[in-house]
């Protein structure tokens, strides 16, 4: 799915999120420590290569909602954006800091003067954000923060499974009420 919204694209694919080819930085659903873990942690830094890891060392730890970049090495993109997303059940307001994800990673991104970011669904995994509560979040804080931006003209969702995909869909088209 592709829309065109407040002079940027935005894309929602299921995908791998450390197989993005065309896009500059993707963003890592990170541990505190910004070590490798797993789920999309453990995917990037296992794509990106030990340099990762070693790159985050001084930038560690980060608060949730929290946002912080390095270079990718070895994935096919320039940069990684490493933000902490909040433990659902644990971090309040975890829906403040699930917004705080996005919205600080999109403005660190347009600082850097990147033109393309790929987000996974932050907190969805092992942090245990249920993703029906998580979707909403997410996308409307990309939307309301692109209005904002000045360097990035493309956002993608890059979703694991094809049940992240249609709910991201659904909620993306309810937000921009269309049926």
């Amino acid at each position: 799915m592709e829309r065109r919204i407040a002079g940027l694209t935005l894309e929602l694919i299921e995908g791998d999120i450390a197989a993005q080819q065309d896009i500059q930085v993707v963003v890592n659903a990170a541990n505190a420590q910004l070590k490798t873990g797993g789920g999309v942690a453990g995917a990037i830094h296992r794509t990106a290569g030990p340099e990762l890891e070693k790159a985050c060392r001084p930038l560690a730890p980060i608060k949730p909602g929290g946002a912080v970049i390095t270079k990718g090495f070895k994935l096919p993109n320039d940069y990684v954006i490493h933000t902490l997303g909040p433990v659902y059940g644990r971090d309040k307001p975890e829906d403040k800091l699930l917004a705080d994800c996005y919205r600080n990673s999109l403005k660190l991104a347009d600082e850097e003067k990147i033109e393309s970011i790929a987000f996974p669904a932050i907190s969805t995994g092992a942090f245990g954000y249920p993703k029906e509560e998580a979707a909403p979040i997410a996308l409307s804080t990309v939307l309301d923060t692109a209005i904002k931006l000045e360097n990035v003209t493309r956002i993608r969702f890059v979703l694991y499974s094809s049940p992240d995909y249609e709910l991201h869909e659904n909620v993306l088209k309810k937000l921009l009420q269309e049926d």
